[in-house]
């Protein structure tokens, strides 16, 4: 490594993978390949090679801008944090404190999220607080907490993949969405473990697979009960751990079993004989995972999908044992920790619960406030940019760039517009920000130090590399300055490192416990895995049960004697249950939201490409990443395009109930003729989440962004 070289994270997805940063030229930085660190061991996608790119004062915001009647205009840092405090005094005063809103993002550090939270309920004494990443792992995060008593992206570090016999892998292209990722998957067949893919698409990652099941889109839970019913026929369950590490199993074998094989290959479209191969290939190696992404998770049953897939795992025994086990690939790069500390609608930090007294009462403590002046759960993403301009009259938005990436993202768009006041915190002009009353410039990876949590449970620290263009502030300052303009003074620091203390203090005992990890551990160690408490652990802690190589490199990052290592590995010795069993849900399959028919007779679904990254608002002004993915299409297979009477590159019109988009045509055999996919990374014409469907799970509030009903027309050129 060069000797002026920074260590640090890439901006971009959960994976948060290592690099160097080092002073080029031009007076900004380079990145430079980072061996040391275990997740991708120096590899980059093409998104975190460019990531200096977003730093240059030509495409980031380098001053506050006001509207000026339709126009955004520069202006002091003053003016435009009085105009902000302003506002939120005013609408506070005339309309009451829920009618204040925060939306927040998955790419806050965890130190912003923290401060975030606190700043809505203290200041603010708002409850209307929630941020993108609901669109995230939210079902995953709920269906985890009801098996297992605990939401953990993934409950093993990655390490072990290769280790597994078998990965079932539900919704995921890793090979586009976490290229560094598909290593471990090559390392798995490598090692003799076989790869099962299951997507609607014949996608980068499923060529890779042993065995690739290409369901209809949304039934994703009917294909999982499938799997379970031929688990139970064929004798196939593990008796011993049923009996002695779950509760529940009888109500669901019941459920499963109503769903037989040709019952789920009508619903599915995946054969009979393919399913059975499948459970063959899962069953019979002494491990296996069941590894899911947003395909079965955003949906309007996701929740329940989700419990499909862990009861699957638990019926056969694999959870909480060596190098088997459900987890969930997080996309968003810190939407794990973002989660976990307090921008959530009903959290506080620590994962605490907001309706939790004993979790209020902690807290509120380390805040330094009453327990009752906190407010109650609030309304989940989409129902909060629902109700803008009619119950939440003034919003504060960091990090996101929700009118490209809410479903029904042109009825979202309207809400926006309808707000007495909008004010926006983010590096470049999003189109959420172009709609804003004023804009505040602000800080992004490489200019500011703080924590993120991958999808491991991995704490990791980010450094400060380069100094940030005059005029460009951290969401700490702006939360700082704000909190004093509404008469907090103290409460807000704007050093990391400060507030990163005080996340500690307020997580200490919650499921989420961060109270041993320090930046100095940070900075020493390849990150921490939480739980991780402040007190000392002896021997026989749970991690060291786990039997593996002496070279285990997870092993390798344990600390000096006294500290907590860290759990790199959760539920090996009991479930975070009251009575340490896991919880099988029974759950039984329900169609999609929104049906085909016959004035809708197609089924689109959504999704990334490998050189964007989320709403786009970064990467589309990366010109390497525009050569590669310059603009949104529609993929549909050459049967359904026949139809149509449509060529490859033909302008296809796709409307959905909720509105209609124009791409160009992709046509291949590597999709189903009854579904077509459209990348969501661009607004305007092609704006994807312009059809997307609104429809909630109940349990997790997860929009339906997976599967809903449209119809294609061909578009004559110039129209």
């Amino acid at each position: 490594m060069n000797s002026t070289s920074t260590p640090t994270h890439c901006p971009y997805c959960a994976l948060q993978c290592g690099m160097n940063l080092s002073p080029s030229p031009d007076g900004g930085v380079e990145v430079l390949e980072r061996t040391d660190f275990p997740v991708n061991r120096g590899a980059l996608c093409g998104k975190g090679r460019t990531a200096p790119a977003v730093l240059s004062s030509r495409v980031r915001l380098t001053s506050p801008l006001v509207r000026d009647g339709d126009t955004l205009v520069p202006a002091t840092w003053d003016e435009a944090l009085d105009r902000i405090a302003g506002a939120l005094r005013r609408t506070r005063a005339e309309h009451g404190a829920d009618a204040l809103g925060v939306f927040g993002g998955g790419g806050l550090t965890n130190e912003k999220a923290y401060s975030l939270g606190k700043f809505a309920r203290v200041v603010l004494g708002t409850s209307q607080i929630d941020y993108n990443g609901r669109f995230c792992m939210s079902s995953a995060a709920a269906g985890g907490m009801k098996a297992f008593g605990l939401d953990r992206g993934l409950p093993f570090p990655l390490e072990d993949i290769p280790r597994t016999g078998c990965v079932v892998l539900v919704g995921s292209n890793l090979a586009e969405t976490m290229p560094p990722s598909l290593r471990y998957l090559t390392e798995l067949k490598e090692n003799g473990g076989t790869l099962i893919v299951v997507d609607p698409r014949r996608t980068k990652t499923a060529e890779q697979a042993d065995l690739h099941l290409a369901p209809r889109p949304g039934t994703d839970l009917a294909l999982a009960l499938g799997l379970l019913h031929l688990v139970v026929a064929e004798g196939r369950t593990d008796e011993e751990y049923i009996r002695e590490r779950t509760s529940g199993w009888e109500d669901t074998r019941a459920a499963a079993m109503a769903h037989w094989p040709e019952y789920v290959e009508r619903i599915t479209g995946v054969s009979v004989p393919e399913l059975r191969e499948a459970v063959r290939m899962f069953c019979e190696p002494e491990s296996a995972m069941v590894l899911t992404a947003r395909g079965p998770e955003q949906q309007a049953k996701g929740t329940d999908t989700v419990g499909a897939w862990i009861n699957l795992c638990l019926a056969t025994g694999r959870a909480g044992r060596p190098y088997s086990g459900y987890g969930c690939l997080t996309g968003q790069g810190n939407g794990q920790g973002g989660r976990e500390h307090g921008q959530k609608a009903d959290q506080l930090p620590g994962y605490r619960k907001l309706d939790d007294p004993a979790a209020r009462r902690h807290v509120a403590e380390v805040w330094g406030v009453d327990p009752d002046s906190l407010p109650g759960p609030g309304r989940s993403a989409y129902e909060l940019l629902d109700a803008l301009g009619t119950d939440i009259r003034t919003l504060l938005l960091m990090g996101s760039n929700p009118v490209v990436s809410a479903p029904r993202a042109a009825h979202v768009e309207e809400r926006i517009k309808s707000l007495d006041f909008l004010a926006v915190c983010d590096v470049v002009l999003s189109e959420t920000a172009e709609l804003a009353d004023v804009v505040l410039p602000v800080t992004q990876w490489a200019e500011e130090t703080g924590t993120t949590t991958n999808l491991e449970g991995r704490v990791l620290l980010r450094r400060k590399a380069i100094t940030p263009p005059e005029g460009v502030r951290s969401d700490l300052e702006v939360m700082h300055e704000l909190a004093a303009r509404l008469g907090v003074e103290k409460g807000f620091p704007t050093e990391p490192e400060e507030v990163f203390e005080e996340l500690r203090r307020a997580s200490a005992g919650g499921p989420a416990d961060y109270s041993g990890i320090t930046y100095r551990r940070l900075a020493e160690e390849n990150g921490v895995f939480w739980p991780c408490p402040a007190a000392d652990v002896s021997d026989d802690s749970e991690d060291a049960s786990l039997d593996v190589p002496a070279d285990d490199p997870v092993r390798d990052e344990e600390t000096a004697a006294g500290a907590h290592p860290g759990t790199p590995r959760l539920f090996l010795d009991r479930f975070a249950t009251p009575d340490g069993r896991a919880r099988f849900v029974p759950v039984t399959h329900r169609a999609v939201a929104e049906e085909p028919d016959d004035e809708y007779p197609v089924l689109l679904t959504t999704g990334r490409v490998v050189a964007q990254y989320q709403s786009g608002a970064q990467t589309r002004r990366v010109d390497e990443l525009n050569a590669a993915a310059p603009g949104p299409f529609v993929e549909l297979h050459p049967r359904l395009a026949a139809r149509l009477g449509a060529a490859e590159g033909d302008p296809v019109a796709v409307v959905s109930r909720r509105g209609r988009a124009v791409a160009p045509a992709r046509i291949t055999h590597a999709i189903r003729p009854d579904t077509v996919f459209m990348p969501f990374h661009w607004p305007g014409e092609g704006r994807a989440n312009t059809l997307t469907n609104p429809a909630l799970d109940p349990t997790s509030r997860m929009p339906e962004f997976k599967a809903c009903a449209v119809r294609l027309e061909a578009v004559e050129s110039g129209n």
